[in-house]
């Protein structure tokens, strides 16, 4: 493995609110980044997005659970687990996802490409739109034999 994708696995394994400010160590300045909610170019857009899961969520962690690199490229795999604040005794959530990283000739990262099922992952977990999602995965099911 690369030292720069080590390096960035051993941050995201412990960012915190206090150091979200850190990710122009690891990213160019007009890095694109896209994952289900967000499309942006650049790296205080990248840094905005961060800074509002800790705003938002209680205790965000991503731990990393493979990793494949080809060249200036790599795809990781992850667990991103948190609580939703503001809700007593909030149970822990998982989400289960893939970044494709490419990183410039500098070792920074320049394209960051999140992948994960927002209906399974996400809308199926919270009440009322879970009742829905699940309904509807029924119904699109294929029959069992």
């Amino acid at each position: 493995m690369t030292t720069e994708i080590e390096r960035l696995v051993q941050y995201y394994e412990a960012m915190r609110a206090d150091n979200v400010g850190e990710l122009g160590r690891f990213y160019a300045g007009d890095v694109y980044f896209k994952d289900p909610f967000n499309e942006v170019q650049g790296l205080a857009a990248l840094q905005s997005i961060f800074s509002h899961m800790f705003v938002t969520l209680d205790k965000p962690r991503f731990v990393v659970t493979e990793r494949v690199e080809d060249g200036r490229q790599c795809f990781l795999t992850w667990d991103f687990e948190f609580r939703f604040k503001g809700r007593d005794q909030s149970p822990l959530q998982t989400i289960r996802g893939g970044s494709h990283l490419r990183l410039n000739e500098a070792g920074l990262v320049a394209y960051h490409r999140d992948y994960w099922d927002t209906a399974e992952e996400l809308y199926q977990k919270l009440p009322l739109l879970g009742s829905l999602m699940r309904w509807l995965r029924r119904r699109g099911a294929a029959p069992r034999a």
